[in-house]
Protein backbone atom coordinates (compact mmCIF):
# COMPACT_ATOMS: atom_id res chain seq x y z
CA UNK A 1 0.00 0.00 0.00
CA UNK A 2 1.18 3.43 -0.29
CA UNK A 3 1.85 5.26 2.77
CA UNK A 4 -0.17 7.83 3.63
CA UNK A 5 -1.15 9.66 7.14
CA UNK A 6 -3.87 11.62 8.00
CA UNK A 7 -4.21 14.82 10.10
CA UNK A 8 -8.07 16.05 11.65
CA UNK A 9 -8.64 18.89 13.74
CA UNK A 10 -10.08 18.28 17.23
CA UNK A 11 -13.12 20.46 17.02
CA UNK A 12 -15.31 21.64 20.33
CA UNK A 13 -12.66 22.12 22.48
CA UNK A 14 -14.11 25.00 25.38
CA UNK A 15 -11.81 28.02 26.06
CA UNK A 16 -8.64 26.75 28.42
CA UNK A 17 -8.45 28.41 31.77
CA UNK A 18 -5.88 28.21 34.54
CA UNK A 19 -5.89 24.62 35.66
CA UNK A 20 -7.81 22.96 33.41
CA UNK A 21 -6.91 19.52 33.00
CA UNK A 22 -5.92 19.64 29.04
CA UNK A 23 -5.86 15.64 28.79
CA UNK A 24 -9.18 15.20 29.71
CA UNK A 25 -10.64 17.87 27.13
CA UNK A 26 -8.57 16.67 24.45
CA UNK A 27 -10.05 13.34 25.16
CA UNK A 28 -13.43 13.93 25.97
CA UNK A 29 -13.60 16.48 22.24
CA UNK A 30 -12.11 13.76 20.17
CA UNK A 31 -14.34 11.21 21.40
CA UNK A 32 -17.59 13.71 20.70
CA UNK A 33 -16.46 14.00 17.67
CA UNK A 34 -15.96 10.17 16.60
CA UNK A 35 -12.38 10.31 16.78
CA UNK A 36 -11.35 8.27 19.35
CA UNK A 37 -7.60 8.72 20.64
CA UNK A 38 -6.04 5.32 19.03
CA UNK A 39 -2.36 3.92 20.60
CA UNK A 40 0.37 5.13 18.22
CA UNK A 41 -1.56 8.73 17.34
CA UNK A 42 0.49 11.92 17.79
CA UNK A 43 -1.41 14.49 19.49
CA UNK A 44 -0.90 18.02 18.65
CA UNK A 45 -1.19 21.33 20.48
CA UNK A 46 -0.26 24.82 20.23
CA UNK A 47 1.54 26.06 22.77
CA UNK A 48 -1.28 29.02 23.66
CA UNK A 49 -3.79 26.91 25.60
CA UNK A 50 -0.52 24.82 27.12
CA UNK A 51 0.14 28.27 28.79
CA UNK A 52 -3.02 28.93 29.36
CA UNK A 53 -3.57 25.95 31.72
CA UNK A 54 -0.78 26.43 32.96
CA UNK A 55 -1.64 29.95 34.34
CA UNK A 56 1.44 31.63 31.68
CA UNK A 57 -1.22 34.17 31.12
CA UNK A 58 -0.44 37.52 32.94
CA UNK A 59 -1.40 41.20 33.17
CA UNK A 60 0.30 43.99 31.46
CA UNK A 61 0.58 45.93 34.50
CA UNK A 62 2.58 43.13 36.35
CA UNK A 63 5.67 44.42 33.95
CA UNK A 64 7.12 47.10 35.17
CA UNK A 65 9.14 49.09 32.28
CA UNK A 66 13.35 49.01 32.71
CA UNK A 67 15.09 52.04 30.99
CA UNK A 68 15.88 49.95 28.10
CA UNK A 69 12.06 49.19 27.75
CA UNK A 70 10.63 52.48 27.72
CA UNK A 71 13.84 53.80 25.23
CA UNK A 72 12.82 50.49 22.94
CA UNK A 73 8.80 51.27 23.17
CA UNK A 74 9.60 55.14 22.77
CA UNK A 75 11.07 54.82 19.39
CA UNK A 76 9.28 51.87 17.62
CA UNK A 77 5.70 52.90 19.12
CA UNK A 78 5.43 49.33 21.24
CA UNK A 79 3.89 49.31 25.01
CA UNK A 80 6.64 49.12 26.96
CA UNK A 81 5.52 46.33 29.38
CA UNK A 82 5.73 44.41 26.54
CA UNK A 83 9.05 44.82 26.00
CA UNK A 84 9.70 44.41 29.36
CA UNK A 85 8.12 40.54 29.13
CA UNK A 86 10.30 39.85 26.31
CA UNK A 87 13.07 40.88 28.39
CA UNK A 88 12.41 38.87 31.41
CA UNK A 89 11.63 35.63 28.67
CA UNK A 90 14.89 36.23 27.52
CA UNK A 91 18.14 35.02 27.95
CA UNK A 92 20.05 37.09 25.47
CA UNK A 93 18.81 39.81 22.63
CA UNK A 94 20.19 38.25 19.29
CA UNK A 95 18.91 40.91 16.73
CA UNK A 96 17.31 44.23 17.09
CA UNK A 97 15.59 44.08 13.63
CA UNK A 98 13.19 47.14 13.30
CA UNK A 99 10.40 46.79 15.76
CA UNK A 100 11.26 43.10 16.71
CA UNK A 101 12.84 41.96 18.96
CA UNK A 102 15.03 38.14 18.06
CA UNK A 103 16.39 37.00 21.36
CA UNK A 104 17.03 33.94 22.76
CA UNK A 105 14.04 32.24 25.80
CA UNK A 106 15.79 30.32 28.79
CA UNK A 107 14.60 27.45 26.84
CA UNK A 108 17.19 27.96 24.15
CA UNK A 109 15.02 28.49 21.70
CA UNK A 110 15.50 31.58 19.21
CA UNK A 111 12.64 33.60 18.15
CA UNK A 112 10.93 36.94 17.85
CA UNK A 113 9.93 38.31 20.47
CA UNK A 114 10.64 35.46 23.36
CA UNK A 115 7.10 33.89 22.18
CA UNK A 116 5.38 36.69 23.89
CA UNK A 117 2.33 37.63 22.23
CA UNK A 118 -1.38 39.43 23.32
CA UNK A 119 -3.49 37.60 20.96
CA UNK A 120 -5.78 35.25 21.61
CA UNK A 121 -5.31 35.66 25.39
CA UNK A 122 -8.89 36.52 26.65
CA UNK A 123 -8.65 40.06 26.91
CA UNK A 124 -6.79 43.26 25.68
CA UNK A 125 -4.22 43.91 28.70
CA UNK A 126 -3.00 40.47 29.27
CA UNK A 127 -0.03 38.65 27.51
CA UNK A 128 1.15 34.78 27.21
CA UNK A 129 4.02 33.61 28.10
CA UNK A 130 5.59 30.29 26.76
CA UNK A 131 5.67 27.25 29.37
CA UNK A 132 8.40 27.26 31.46
CA UNK A 133 9.04 23.58 30.58
CA UNK A 134 7.32 22.80 27.26
CA UNK A 135 8.75 19.27 26.71
CA UNK A 136 7.88 18.18 30.35
CA UNK A 137 4.50 19.28 29.69
CA UNK A 138 3.85 16.89 26.68
CA UNK A 139 5.23 14.25 28.80
CA UNK A 140 2.69 15.25 31.46
CA UNK A 141 -0.30 14.98 28.76
CA UNK A 142 1.38 11.88 27.48
CA UNK A 143 0.78 10.24 30.90
CA UNK A 144 -2.32 11.81 31.66
CA UNK A 145 -3.76 10.85 28.37
CA UNK A 146 -2.55 7.06 28.44
CA UNK A 147 -4.31 6.95 32.38
CA UNK A 148 -7.60 8.46 30.60
CA UNK A 149 -8.03 5.88 27.50
CA UNK A 150 -5.41 3.07 28.28
CA UNK A 151 -3.82 3.51 24.82
CA UNK A 152 -0.20 5.32 24.10
CA UNK A 153 -0.02 8.64 21.79
CA UNK A 154 2.93 11.00 21.24
CA UNK A 155 2.07 14.85 21.84
CA UNK A 156 3.71 18.26 19.99
CA UNK A 157 3.34 21.22 21.09
CA UNK A 158 3.65 24.08 18.68
CA UNK A 159 4.48 27.65 18.00
CA UNK A 160 4.94 29.30 14.79
CA UNK A 161 8.11 30.83 14.35
CA UNK A 162 9.89 32.82 10.91
CA UNK A 163 12.64 31.68 9.14
CA UNK A 164 15.99 33.05 8.04
CA UNK A 165 16.07 32.57 4.37
CA UNK A 166 12.02 32.09 3.26
CA UNK A 167 9.26 34.46 3.74
CA UNK A 168 5.89 33.74 5.48
CA UNK A 169 5.79 31.89 9.27
CA UNK A 170 5.39 27.77 9.61
CA UNK A 171 3.92 25.86 12.87
CA UNK A 172 7.44 24.37 14.73
CA UNK A 173 7.35 21.72 17.94
CA UNK A 174 9.05 23.72 21.02
CA UNK A 175 7.75 20.86 23.13
CA UNK A 176 7.61 17.10 22.58
CA UNK A 177 6.84 14.25 24.63
CA UNK A 178 6.27 10.08 23.97
CA UNK A 179 8.50 9.94 20.45
CA UNK A 180 11.92 10.83 19.22
CA UNK A 181 12.11 14.22 16.87
CA UNK A 182 14.19 13.07 14.88
CA UNK A 183 14.57 10.04 11.83
CA UNK A 184 17.86 9.77 11.32
CA UNK A 185 19.51 8.58 8.04
CA UNK A 186 22.98 8.90 8.73
CA UNK A 187 25.33 6.54 7.54
CA UNK A 188 22.82 4.90 5.82
CA UNK A 189 22.93 4.39 1.70
CA UNK A 190 20.60 5.97 -1.11
CA UNK A 191 19.26 5.10 -4.10
CA UNK A 192 22.89 5.39 -5.71
CA UNK A 193 25.03 4.05 -2.63
CA UNK A 194 25.81 7.06 -1.71
CA UNK A 195 26.26 6.98 2.29
CA UNK A 196 23.78 9.61 3.71
CA UNK A 197 26.38 12.07 6.27
CA UNK A 198 24.00 14.58 7.20
CA UNK A 199 20.79 13.49 6.82
CA UNK A 200 18.54 13.93 9.76
CA UNK A 201 14.76 14.97 9.48
CA UNK A 202 13.43 17.08 11.97
CA UNK A 203 10.07 14.70 12.04
CA UNK A 204 8.44 16.73 14.50
CA UNK A 205 8.46 20.22 12.83
CA UNK A 206 7.05 18.35 9.99
CA UNK A 207 4.10 17.21 12.14
CA UNK A 208 3.75 20.66 13.32
CA UNK A 209 3.58 21.98 10.21
CA UNK A 210 1.18 19.80 9.06
CA UNK A 211 -0.92 19.32 11.57
CA UNK A 212 -1.51 23.57 11.22
CA UNK A 213 -2.88 23.04 7.97
CA UNK A 214 -6.58 22.08 9.87
CA UNK A 215 -5.87 23.93 13.13
CA UNK A 216 -5.13 27.49 11.69
CA UNK A 217 -5.06 31.00 13.42
CA UNK A 218 -8.87 32.09 13.62
CA UNK A 219 -10.37 28.29 13.75
CA UNK A 220 -10.62 28.14 17.63
CA UNK A 221 -8.69 24.45 17.23
CA UNK A 222 -5.85 24.07 19.42
CA UNK A 223 -5.65 20.48 18.62
CA UNK A 224 -4.99 18.16 16.06
CA UNK A 225 -4.68 14.23 15.90
CA UNK A 226 -1.65 13.08 13.38
CA UNK A 227 -3.24 9.19 12.34
CA UNK A 228 -1.17 6.80 10.45
CA UNK A 229 2.84 8.38 11.14
CA UNK A 230 5.15 5.82 11.76
CA UNK A 231 7.38 7.64 14.27
CA UNK A 232 10.07 6.19 16.66
CA UNK A 233 8.22 6.14 20.08
CA UNK A 234 10.43 6.55 22.94
CA UNK A 235 12.18 9.83 25.26
CA UNK A 236 12.16 12.58 22.84
CA UNK A 237 12.93 15.77 23.43
CA UNK A 238 12.36 19.61 21.65
CA UNK A 239 15.34 20.71 23.34
CA UNK A 240 17.36 18.11 20.86
CA UNK A 241 16.12 19.92 17.78
CA UNK A 242 18.09 23.49 19.06
CA UNK A 243 21.11 24.03 17.72
CA UNK A 244 24.23 24.53 19.81
CA UNK A 245 26.21 27.18 20.12
CA UNK A 246 29.54 26.58 17.82
CA UNK A 247 26.90 24.91 15.30
CA UNK A 248 24.63 27.74 15.05
CA UNK A 249 24.61 29.66 11.93
CA UNK A 250 23.10 32.73 12.96
CA UNK A 251 24.55 33.27 16.41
Amino acid sequence: MAPEFRVIGVTGMPMVQAGDDLARQIVDAANAQGTALEANDVVVITQRVVSKAEGRVYPLDDFTPSPFALDYATRWEKDPRLIEAVLRESKRIIRQAGAVLITETHHGLKMANAGVDGSNVGGMDLVCLLPEDPDKSCRDICAAIHALTGVDVAVVMTDTFGRPWRLGQTNVAIGVGGMKPFRDYIGMADLDGHILRVTLICVADEIAGAAEMVMGKLDAIPVAIVRGYEYEAGEGYATEIVREMPLDLFP
